[in-house]
């Protein structure tokens, strides 16, 4: 079964009518801005691949939650009444996160 491609006229030209499937518009952190820019840069063909396949920003998206999977294993003692033990938890999984992220993910 083959599936018809839908052109629209643009001046003297038809121009493939191509819908992507995610369209949300999720603003990126800053590890997955790193990610995208070492993709961009030294991988250029992975980086065009992921674009295409349209797996780019869902891989993104998954460098974001790695902090809210590391405070899920080591909660974060009570903010309210341990406010500096909670400081030094938060800073100690983000620099965690931070480094996984960078020497896994970001420079792999």
């Amino acid at each position: 079964m083959e599936e018809r491609l839908n052109y629209k006229v643009c001046g003297n030209y038809l121009i493939p009518d191509i819908k992507l499937m995610h369209e949300g518009m999720i603003p990126l952190g800053k590890y997955g801005r790193l990610r995208r820019e070492y993709l961009r840069n030294c991988a250029p063909i992975l980086y065009s691949d992921m674009v295409l396949s349209e797996e780019l920003f869902p891989h993104l998206y998954d460098m974001e939650i790695l902090m809210e999977q590391l405070l899920e294993k080591n909660p974060a003692p009570d903010k309210k009444s341990q406010q500096m033990l909670w400081v030094q938890q938060m800073n100690m999984l983000k620099a965690e996160a931070e480094e996984i992220v960078l020497s896994e993910l970001v420079y792999c």
